[in-house]
């Protein structure tokens, strides 16, 4: 009975030792699972931050460039005003002067109607060009915005597909 009572505790004390181990072994394979998703969530979170990071920089990047080819097409603008301005001065002074050379009042009459057509016609084309220039600038300065727009439309659309 002596050696049936060793037998049943060393058999006791060998089942105990493998639980234990078992239980270690799992525990250890839970733990490092555990780990392993911990540290993937954390580099999951951290690449998704910098993407983040790197999308707003370029936001501002292509903010930037258009508020940069807007000011260029403001002034562009500004100058094609000042010059078309100009131009109709000149016109006008010049029309004053050949109007004050007629001779007769029908000269004068026919050369006001020729002259107030001529500039009522440049000042129309003037106009049109410079309505032209104002949509292509608007086109052109809001272009790097859409093309943002754009870019964050796909990657939103991304996640959703996969």
């Amino acid at each position: 009975m002596k050696k049936a009572m060793t037998q049943a505790a060393q058999t006791g004390a060998a089942q105990a030792k493998k639980l234990v181990e078992d239980g270690t072994a799992q525990a250890r394979v839970a733990v490092e699972k555990t780990m392993e998703t911990a540290n993937k969530t954390a580099g999951d979170m951290m690449k998704a931050a910098e993407e983040a990071a790197e999308f707003s920089r370029g936001n501002m990047e292509a903010l930037t460039k258009a508020s940069q080819l807007y000011v260029t097409g403001v002034q562009d603008l500004s100058r094609q005003t000042m010059a078309m301005f100009q131009a109709l001065s000149e016109h006008a002074i010049e029309g004053v002067k050949a109007l004050s050379t007629m001779k007769s009042m029908k000269d004068a009459t026919d050369f006001q109607a020729s002259f107030t057509k001529t500039a009522f016609e440049r000042a129309m084309n003037d106009t049109t060009k410079i309505s032209e220039a104002a949509m292509k600038l608007a086109e052109t300065s809001i272009e790097p915005i859409s093309a943002r727009m754009t870019l964050a439309m796909e990657k939103m659309a991304k996640p959703l597909a996969a």
